[in-house]
């Protein structure tokens, strides 16, 4: 038997919003190896509020960070990879043509431009939407459907676009040259069934929301199967061997969730990134919230209802810009990171931040379309300290709100958590969402969750393990766990119970006014500048 039976090796490739990593792991859940390429800019922006990236770019940089990976290991190594999978960023697609060759920039999840759908749905969706209360959900959903913004927009665009994929389907295709994508990975504004698992029907009623025609979307397959092997091309630009075969995984929050180990009901896996996430996995599909899916978890026959904190840590990085930048200074001038000199004052402020308290709607919610973030209780002792940890603070109120609602409704009952993302590296930060939840926190060896999922699944495809269980145990190690002091668990159910769960009844009113207003002069802003350019002439 050749040492690649013996010892195999999977190459992971995790393709985020900045940058994409290679990622080379073995079948403990060792990271052998990593090199990340990052993508500069991290995206376009033509117009404010706008997102977008050339798909070529995310290939390139795949085939930048492979190449030099390949340069970094041993030989040994390298010839012992047996497989080879990509998870990739959420709600992101790419137009392609007849040729497969790229219409457009994609445009990605945080992109904020709108669709005006000014067109009614059928009288039939129209009318079970209204029946349960979700006739402007389903509008917000419906305006930012970036399918609906370019066939509104960009009506050529659209009607050169042949295949409508994810960036998991673009970077399977550059790989295997075949046109093909997981089901776990179909995570976003797509006319994608959830609970069946596979593409809407003409006549689902929700397949209005998205107007994807059927014949543009790709063929799908389950976690753990083939996609293809490397092609001759891919083989020659990233130095992977051809024939290699390609393993469908998933989403990367999908991918977080069973790289932290979390498979069974009394577990939620909390994802500390951009957008912070928590999730569960269920054998039986449990909508999170009324109308939102849970989505295909990356075990077949389970699924992950998630609620979503959309800007979650970023917040992180809007205080450090916004708020920070004396210690951003002090970090250049020492060497130190800047989330380290942070954290080193969170351990100086009280749980509860001294009364100061934030409510995490950075970015509106399905549920709560007009929706904004606040801050209650400040005083003329807070300093901005007490703000970061109110952040941090205020993230994991949204999230213990969430996971209460998706316990409800899967009449569940969580006893420990798992950590992951960026923020998840922090010490105080994970202590802090212990106390808070008043449940142990786990967090695993690695922080590339998503990618030691993602390998996960891959070894499973491989048959390297009978089961994911089994996979589980042999590679996912809990490198510290994280166990809530009672007294300050006390102090955060009463400012959770008592003040946090009652912030959005008592101000939705005035959110609901104060949108109006904004809308109104936005409106008035537009009419103006529309005049104008019909009154002057063209330069």
């Amino acid at each position: 038997m050749s040492q690649s039976r013996k010892d195999p090796l999977v190459l992971t490739f995790d393709c985020g919003t900045q940058s994409v990593r290679a990622l080379l792991f073995d079948d403990k859940g060792t990271l052998l190896c990593k090199c990340q390429e990052y993508f500069n800019p991290p995206y376009i922006s033509p117009h404010p509020g706008w997102a977008e990236q050339e798909p070529w770019t995310w290939w390139e940089k795949l085939c930048d960070a492979s190449q030099r990976l390949k340069k970094t290991v041993t030989a040994d190594q390298w010839k012992r990879i047996a497989g080879v999978s990509v998870t990739t960023l959420r709600d992101t697609c790419v137009c392609l043509d007849d040729e497969f060759k790229p219409v457009r920039r994609s445009i990605l999840w945080l992109d904020q431009r709108k669709a005006n759908c000014s067109q009614p749905l059928p009288a039939v969706s129209e009318a079970a939407f209204r029946m349960v209360g979700m006739r402007e959900a389903v509008q917000q959903t419906r305006r930012g459907a970036k399918c609906n913004w370019i066939r509104e927009s960009e009506p050529e665009n659209w009607e050169k676009t042949a295949h409508y994929i994810m960036v998991s389907g673009w970077l399977t295709l550059m790989l295997t040259d075949k046109l093909v994508d997981s089901i776990a990975s179909q995570i976003g504004h797509v006319p994608f069934d959830y609970k069946a698992k596979r593409w809407m029907g003409k006549n689902h009623i929700k397949a209005c929301i998205t107007e994807v025609e059927p014949h543009k979307l790709p063929p799908l397959q389950e976690t753990g199967t083939v996609l293809g092997t490397i092609s001759e091309t891919a083989a020659a630009l990233t130095g992977i061997q051809e024939g290699l075969p390609v393993i469908a995984t998933g989403s990367d929050k999908g991918c977080e969730t069973l790289g932290t180990g979390c498979i069974g009901e009394d577990c939620a896996s909390l994802s500390f990134g951009t957008t912070s996430t928590v999730q569960l996995s269920l054998g039986r599909y449990v909508e999170p919230q009324q109308f939102l899916p849970a989505y295909p978890a990356l075990i077949p026959g389970m699924y992950n209802p998630e609620i979503e904190i959309y800007r979650g840590f970023w917040m992180i990085t809007w205080f450090k810009q916004e708020f920070a930048s004396r210690e951003m200074d002090h970090a250049v001038a020492t060497g130190v990171p800047v989330e380290k000199l942070l954290d080193e004052q969170l351990s100086k402020i009280p749980p509860g931040a001294d009364g100061l308290m934030l409510q995490p709607y950075w970015g509106p919610g399905l549920k709560n379309p007009e929706a904004k973030g606040c801050i209650i209780g400040f005083s003329d002792y807070h300093s901005r300290a007490h703000l970061y940890r109110a952040i941090i603070e205020g993230i994991n109120y949204g999230l213990m709100d969430g996971l209460e609602t998706v316990e409800r409704r899967a009449r569940t009952k969580v006893s420990w958590l798992t950590v992951s993302g960026g923020g998840a590296q922090s010490d105080p930060a994970c202590q802090i969402t212990a106390d808070m939840f008043g449940l142990p926190v786990k967090r695993v060896q690695t922080c590339e969750t998503s990618g030691l999922g993602s390998a996960l699944a891959t070894f499973v495809g491989l048959g390297s393990f009978p089961s994911y269980r089994d996979a589980v145990e042999s590679m996912v190690h809990y490198e510290r766990v994280f166990t809530p002091a009672e007294q300050n668990h006390e102090t955060y159910h009463k400012l959770y119970n008592l003040v946090y769960k009652e912030l959005y009844a008592k101000l939705q009113p005035l959110y609901r006014r104060l949108r109006g207003i904004i809308e109104h002069e936005e409106r008035m802003d537009f009419a103006e500048v529309s005049m104008e350019s019909e009154i002057m002439p063209r330069p």
